[in-house]
């Protein structure tokens, strides 16, 4: 592992030195290359250079340690460095572990109300209310493509992307079936209703990531529509997109344009599309990677929300928060701190297995 880093650190000076030559300053294009290569490299090299001064500072204390005036004192600067050193050492290898190529994409959110008549859809409507707060917290945008509301303030199904770095790193975790354990307002009897909502984390795919064909898209335009199917537009402006091949329906009526609602449309289906193959070949690559923490498998149930105790659970890593309305004024960040470390882990492990 210390040759490869020690190899990537070399290449590392050698990007900081081609960055600074002169000739580089004329081509845009390369230098965008170069910097996003130097700062993806950066931290990897940073924690290598911590690591090896620690274990320079190991080996200094190590030599004052045959003197009994500085016995001691090497022993504590010896263990303190040896513990960063390992700490440093762990970070290393969790920096070294492949990169989800979609990490750094925006996302696609597709929220649908399951299992729980209307007691799911307003459930629905809190968890686009958890990510749009979440969102706001990280300076992400968020910009509703679809909506389909009940009359009493329910969310059937809603699609919205989120746009801000790292929006797919973190949000992808989300991905299943959430639970939900309350009293409805419209129960008088205060038994406790459990319903389901799935949510949809997509990486959000570009022209160049899905073909598609023209001609296996087949387009619908209807009137704009609010709860309960009351008309809210005259003119026909929403946008239906049927995927002949794969029978995948979109549909986006939230702008004013009826070419606008299509290229929004276009957008979810190509990442739908594209989410699709990425888990097809998935699965014939491995089997064991669906049992992951971070394969967001859409028919898992991946966490309960149960209101009267103020407990959510994430059955993925058995872990349980008395913290419930933080979560879902968008306190999202111990949640998903956890499952990427456990993701981490696993991958670690496998790592390990491997070699």
């Amino acid at each position: 592992m210390l040759d490869k880093l020690r190899s990537l650190e070399l290449h590392y000076e050698d990007l900081v030195a081609r960055l600074n030559a002169p000739e580089t300053y004329g081509d845009p294009a390369l230098v965008a290359k170069l910097n996003k290569e130097q700062s993806e490299l950066e931290p990897l090299v940073e924690t290598y250079r911590r690591y090896i001064r620690r274990q320079q500072d190991m080996e200094e204390a190590r030599s004052l340690m045959s003197d009994p005036d500085m016995k001691e004192l090497a022993q504590e600067e010896f263990a303190q460095a040896k513990e960063e050193a390992e700490e440093l050492e762990q970070k290393m290898k969790i920096l070294l572990l492949p990169t989800d190529p979609n990490d750094g994409k925006n996302v696609i959110v597709e929220i649908r109300a399951g299992v729980g008549g209307e007691e799911a859809a307003l459930f629905a409507n809190s968890l686009y209310r958890m990510y749009s707060m979440y969102a706001e917290t990280r300076h992400w945008k968020v910009e509703v493509a679809s909506l389909n509301e009940t009359e009493l303030g329910g969310i059937k199904e809603i699609s919205f992307t989120v746009e801000g770095g790292g929006a797919y790193s973190r949000l992808k975790f989300e991905s299943g079936v959430h639970r939900v354990q309350r009293v409805p307002e419209t129960e008088s009897g205060d038994r406790i209703h459990t319903s389901t909502v799935t949510v949809a984390v997509l990486p959000e795919a570009e022209e160049v990531d899905v073909d598609i064909n023209p001609a296996d898209i087949e387009m619908q335009v209807f009137r704009s529509s609010g709860a309960g199917g009351q008309h809210i537009n005259k003119t026909s402006s929403a946008v239906r997109l049927i995927h002949k091949p794969t029978g995948m329906v979109v549909e986006c009526q939230q702008e004013r344009s009826q070419f606008q609602n299509r290229d929004k449309a276009m957008q979810i289906l190509r990442s739908r599309l594209y989410e699709a193959e990425q888990q097809r070949v998935s699965a014939e690559w491995s089997e064991e990677r669906r049992s992951q923490v971070g394969t967001g498998m859409r028919n898992e149930r991946i966490r309960t929300y149960n209101f009267p105790q103020g407990r959510l659970t994430d059955h993925r890593i058995g872990l349980t928060l008395y913290k419930l309305e933080d979560v879902m004024n968008g306190d999202l960040d111990e949640i998903i701190d956890s499952l990427i470390t456990a993701d981490q882990a696993e991958r670690l492990k496998q790592s390990g297995e491997a070699d």
